[in-house]
Parts: structure tokens; sequence; C-alpha cells
């Protein structure tokens, strides 16, 4: 019996090649909250910002938790929808976050949506600024990681329009401001804010004394980093001037 061998050219073998590879290698949307390890956070205190880079405990965590981890809505215990948005676990395992589409993950397009009541923040607080939204799609973009970094910390010339207006901006104008504020204290301003400066709950809240409201929210979250808290103390020493 005669057997007839069947001689494969190599550009034919090259695209044998590729059509198995795109059959097997065709990647699915991944969500996170789907079974699977979170990505490690490989870059480790210490580490100078890259600009590039989108460090998830510097720049989204903040914007999170000050507009959406809050009572009522995605904190532990009101869990809306399910959705728990005050730490990193939550945040990956609850908000059904697409890598393979970042724009059409739902913690991204409830920032977005047009109806009032639907978006993230509902109203009457008002939507997230455009570059926030901006910098969780990036985020989302690069991975959705863990990431964490070292910023620096540049005392030398701390003033309020620079300094501490942004940094109240980020870590708690999500609670206060608007029409109804957390505890009845708004920090939309230099007038509020120096309103706490000088009664005392500013100093007392971010360095988390007895008799004062723990800030950041939720109960139980870490202090402002240390480089933020000695800023604010710098200015207050100066007399909290509208700088």
């Amino acid at each position: 019996m005669q057997h007839t061998a069947t001689i494969i050219s190599g550009p034919a073998i090259v695209l044998l090649a590729l059509l198995v590879c795109t059959s097997a290698c065709k990647r699915e949307p991944v969500y996170i909250g789907s079974p699977g390890a979170a990505p490690e956070d490989t870059s480790g205190y210490g580490i100078p910002c890259n600009p590039d880079s989108v460090y998830f405990n510097q720049q989204i965590l903040p914007i999170l938790t000050s507009n959406c981890a809050m009572p009522g809505c995605h904190d532990q215990q009101s869990h809306k929808e399910g959705v728990i948005l005050d730490n990193y676990t939550n945040i990956r395992n609850t908000g059904k976050i697409n890598l393979s589409s970042p724009a059409n993950s739902k913690m991204y397009r409830v920032l977005n949506d047009s109806d009032p009541n639907d978006r993230m923040p509902p109203a009457p607080a008002a939507p997230l600024p455009l570059d926030q939204r901006a910098l969780i799609l990036k985020w989302i973009q690069q991975g959705a990681l863990n990431l964490s970094c070292d910023p620096g910390c540049d005392t030398s010339n701390v003033a309020f329009s620079t300094g501490i207006m942004p940094l109240i901006s980020l870590r708690c104008q999500g609670c206060h401001s608007g029409t109804n504020p957390s505890g009845g204290v708004s920090l939309a301003n230099y007038s509020q804010v120096k309103a706490t400066v000088t009664s005392g709950t500013l100093v007392g809240s971010i360095n988390h004394k007895a008799g004062y409201k723990p800030m950041p929210y939720p109960a139980g979250s870490a202090k402002l980093p240390y480089c933020d808290i000695r800023k604010i103390q710098i200015w207050i020493d100066k007399g909290a001037p509208n700088d």
C-alpha cells in the first residue's frame, strides 16, 4: 500500500498557525467581579509617580469615596444595587468594570448618564467634573490596577488656592457640597472652609480626634496622607489666609 504525503509550504504553515492562534486567543470581555485573582499591586510605596500612569490610591479612590461611598448610596451599609465603592477589592468585585471595552464599564457609564436620577452621583449632587471622569476612564483603560506611588511632599509654599482647595475638592466636596451636605457642613468655598478652621472641626476631623466625625468617610477609613494633613496644618498656622 502506498501512502501519499502532503507537503505544506512554508507560507502555508505560517497562515495555518495564524488561523489557529486567532481562534484560540480571541479575548472575551473581562468583567471585574468574575472569578480570578485581582491584579497585584507591583508598584509599592516610595516609587515616584509617573505622569502617564493612573494611581488608584492617590487618584481614583479619593474620588469614589468622596462622591459615591456614602450613606444611602455605595458604602458597606447601603450597598445600593449591590455596588460598594469604598476600597479596591469592593470596587473590582461590584463595579462591573469591562477591561475589553472600558467605556462600556457600568461604573463609568453611570457617571455620564443623561438622567440626573440615574447618574452617579445622583441629583441634587452635581455630576463629576469632566477631568475626574476622564481619569476614571483612563484608569480602566490601563487595566484598573491597584497601584500606588509616592507623589512627594512639597510644603515650601502652601497656599489655599493651589494646595488646600484642590485637596478639599478631591477628598471632601463629594460629601460636603451641594444643597444637602453631609452633617450640614459645606466646603465649597474659602469662607466655608475657613469656618471649619475657626470652629476646630477641620483639624479635629482630619486627625480623627475624639468628639469629631472622622474624615474622610466612610468610618474606619484611614486618615488623609500625612503630607496632606501637614499642608493643612501649615496653612492654618499661617492664619488660614485666602491666598
